[in-house]
């Protein structure tokens, strides 16, 4: 019993420094490669989206089944929202992302418009972009995007 008296403090003392560890990695707005500000070219390709969180309500994650990407080339961006395609311009200033002005989209009764409504929602307009780990988030007032690459 003694020896694992001794060993305490070493667990608590480990325990605080990978906790530390994760918090600052996890909750640090970081971008690719460290850098404060990202370019078209750390974006383009193809993002698949895991969830949505509108403001004030409860992350919701993609539909089964129901396929949305984001792609990002030749300084557009196109989206594919289940059964619907979106295509825009964007803009992109350090970590602020402008989706649109507007987006086309076509307006086919996917089974999934609600949850398409709240995506194209989001993404539209100005976002806080972040890239870590193959996470590309998205945060404004309106909510968040989480893809994955």
């Amino acid at each position: 019993m003694s020896g694992f008296r001794s060993l305490a403090p070493l667990v608590v003392i480990a325990s605080f420094f990978g906790c530390a560890e994760r918090s600052s990695t996890l909750s640090s707005p970081s971008s690719v490669a460290g850098s404060p500000s990202l370019t078209a070219d750390q974006l383009s390709g193809t993002w698949t989206l895991v969830s949505i969180q509108p403001a004030g309500q409860a992350d919701q994650a993609t539909p089964q089944g129901a396929s949305y990407t984001l792609t990002f080339a030749d300084g557009r961006l196109s989206t594919r929202v289940d059964c619907n395609v979106c295509t825009g311009a964007f803009t992109l200033s350090g970590q602020n992302l402008t989706a649109g002005p507007a987006l086309a989209c076509t307006r086919a009764a996917c089974p999934t418009m609600a949850f398409e409504s709240g995506y194209t929602s989001l993404l539209s307009g100005e976002s806080t972009v972040t890239v870590s780990n193959n996470v590309l988030a998205l945060s404004s007032a309106r909510g968040v995007l989480r893809f994955i690459r």
